[in-house]
């Protein structure tokens, strides 16, 4: 079997920024309550004309770049997203167009905040079994178009945003690949995080308006839990299948929802802080864009670098899991 490596990666997060004093004018909060809770300080809130496969579209032009590799080498897209442009055609095909891509195979992938752990695991595979050599992957979403600003426990939390990836074929010498990636769920906590309405469940309607079921609703204290629970057992998953002790990771890169479940996540492998990269005081939670962004942050800063061992986890509705360890 062949493998992947990380070629390039770009991320981008709109201009429109919303503090939290912002948000003290909407709801009951202050800055110190959502900081001491969450970490976040901030969220970057796509303009009224952006639409996802806007923000997704310059994130991957971006890692295009970095890898030094043009849009028509791209063999497959993926786009992991909730808050796709519509409900069809996917976004993915939006996007394709958008990057000047012909006839090559493009689809969304719906795992909320673990969707892009779960496209790079896609894409290790394809790359793996030697179906495609290089394969695009972005986590894009405007997910604030979705939350309740009326709704305290989670109008706090959401921004927008978006990251991609570009993943090649490595070279049979080359040290730096993806070593394995970890998918799980467990569809019977699937309450805990939903967004009712707007699928074949409950259509778009007067009622839906009325009673705001086109916004995300979350158990707050049970995800937090949960989250902590399976991130750390994905990660425990991936440094075993590599047989790799958690001392020998340069990198935590977690999903940025919330400072307190990162910390709790670090602490359980005795990461210390510094080798965790945390940028969720500036973005918020982005739901499939975090790690992308996150990752790239890092790398535009000089944190990451090549030969590093990174690991990344992440949790989401569904509920969903996965971890990825690589070599970048």
């Amino acid at each position: 079997m062949y493998r992947s490596r990380v070629a390039g990666t770009g991320s981008y997060l709109p201009e429109k920024v919303l503090l939290n004093s912002d948000l003290e004018k909407l709801v009951d909060t202050n800055d110190q309550w959502i900081r001491e809770r969450t970490g976040i300080e901030r969220r970057h809130i796509a303009a009224d004309h952006q639409i996802t496969s806007d923000l997704a579209l310059i994130a991957c032009q971006k890692a295009l770049q970095a890898a030094g590799i043009a849009a028509e080498q791209v063999e497959l897209l993926i786009v992991a997203t909730v808050t796709g442009d519509q409900v069809m055609p996917s976004t993915a095909c939006v996007l394709q167009n958008k990057l000047g891509l012909k006839n090559i195979p493009a689809f969304d992938l719906s795992a909320a905040c673990s969707g892009f752990i779960y496209s790079l695991s896609v894409a290790d595979q394809f790359i793996k079994t030697g179906q495609y050599k290089t394969i695009l992957i972005v986590g894009a979403e405007i997910i604030h178009r979705f939350v309740n600003y009326e709704d305290r426990e989670t109008c706090i939390l959401f921004g927008d945003g978006a990251g991609a990836f570009v993943l090649t074929r490595a070279e049979e010498n080359d040290a730096n690949y993806v070593m394995s990636t970890h998918m799980r769920a467990e569809g019977a906590l699937g309450e805990l995080f939903v967004l009712p309405a707007g699928g074949s469940k409950i259509p778009f309607s007067q009622d839906v308006l009325e009673n705001k079921t086109q916004f995300v609703k979350m158990k707050g204290r049970e995800i937090f839990k949960n989250a902590v629970r399976t991130m750390s057992s994905t990660c425990h998953e991936a440094l075993e299948k590599n047989q790799i002790a958690p001392e020998k990771v340069d990198w935590l890169v977690p999903h940025q929802a919330n400072m307190r479940i990162m910390e709790a996540v670090a602490d359980h492998f005795g990461f210390p802080k510094e080798k965790v990269i945390s940028v969720v005081h500036e973005m918020g939670n982005t739901s499939a864009a975090t790690i992308p962004v996150a990752f790239d942050m890092a790398v535009q800063d000089g944190r990451i670098q090549r030969g590093q061992t990174i690991l990344l986890t992440a949790f989401g509705a569904g509920l969903t899991a996965g971890s990825a360890l690589l070599r970048y």
